[in-house]
C-alpha cells in the first residue's frame, strides 16, 4: 500500500470515528446514569413499613465524639422517634424550629426522641460532627443528634429525605411515617399536624389515624458502596 493510500485509509477511519462519537458519548452519559441509579437503588432497597421493626435498631449510631451506641438503646418506655436530618436542608431550616416542641411531646408520651444525620458524602464538609455540634448547639437541640454512619440505619429503613419521619412504639414497631406536618414553611400556616398527632395517639392508647404521609425535604446525601 502506498503512502497516500495509507493516509486516504487514516483519514477515512478519523473521520468515521467523529461520526460515531457524539453517539459514543450519549451512551456513556446515560451509563453513568444508569450505574448511578442502580447504585442509589441498592442503597435504598429496604423498607420498613407499618407494623414491622428492623434489624436497623441493631446498628450503631454516634455522638460527636464517635462514640458508639446501639439504635435500641435510645428506646424509650413508649417508644423512639428517629428524624433523619441534617446542618444545611432548607427544608430542614424550616422545620427545625419545631424539633424541640416534638421532643416534649415525645417525653410526655413516654417516647425517646433522636436525629439522624446520615449525608455520609458531606460527613468532611457541612455535615461534619464538628459542624453537626455546632449546629445542635446554635439551635439548642433537647434530643441527641447523632451520626448514622455509612447510612446504614437510613438505608435498613428506606429514609430519603432530610427531614424523614419513623415513629416506633415500645416494641420498636413502626406505626408512623413520613412527615411531621403538612407546611414546613410556616407553622403557623400548619393544618395537619400528622407527627403530634401520632405522638398523641401513643400518649392516650388511642389508634393512630394517619400512618404514612409523604416525606418532604432533600435527598439524602448517601455514598455508593
Amino acid at each position: 500500500m502506498t503512502v497516500t493510500k495509507s493516509c486516504a485509509t487514516f483519514c477515512t477511519f478519523i473521520r468515521q470515528l467523529k461520526k460515531i462519537e457524539p453517539t459514543m458519548k450519549r451512551l456513556s452519559i446515560t451509563l453513568s446514569i444508569a450505574m448511578a441509579a442502580i447504585a442509589f437503588a441498592f442503597t435504598t432497597s429496604s423498607n420498613v413499613e407499618i407494623g414491622e421493626t428492623s434489624d436497623a435498631f441493631n446498628t450503631e449510631v454516634y455522638d460527636f465524639g464517635m462514640n458508639g451506641k446501639k439504635l435500641s438503646d435510645y428506646n424509650g418506655e413508649n417508644g423512639l422517634l428517629v428524624v433523619f436530618s441534617c446542618n444545611t436542608c432548607p427544608f430542614v431550616v424550616a422545620w427545625e424550629d419545631r424539633y424541640n416542641e416534638l421532643a416534649s411531646l415525645s417525653n410526655e408520651a413516654g417516647v425517646s426522641m433522636v436525629l439522624l444525620n446520615s449525608n455520609e458524602a458531606f460527613r468532611d464538609a457541612e455535615d461534619s460532627p464538628v459542624n453537626m455540634r455546632h449546629h445542635a448547639n446554635d439551635h439548642n437541640y433537647e434530643m441527641p443528634y447523632l451520626i448514622d454512619k455509612d447510612h446504614q440505619v437510613a438505608d435498613a429503613l428506606g429514609a430519603k429525605t432530610t427531614p424523614h419521619v419513623f415513629l416506633f412504639n415500645k416494641d420498636l414497631k413502626l406505626v408512623y411515617k413520613g412527615a411531621i406536618d403538612d407546611n414546613h414553611k410556616d407553622k403557623s400556616a400548619v393544618n395537619e399536624t400528622y407527627l403530634k398527632d401520632a405522638l398523641a395517639a401513643i400518649k392516650s392508647g388511642s389508634e393512630i389515624k394517619v400512618k404514612e404521609t409523604k416525606a418532604l425535604g432533600c435527598s439524602i446525601k448517601r455514598v455508593a458502596k
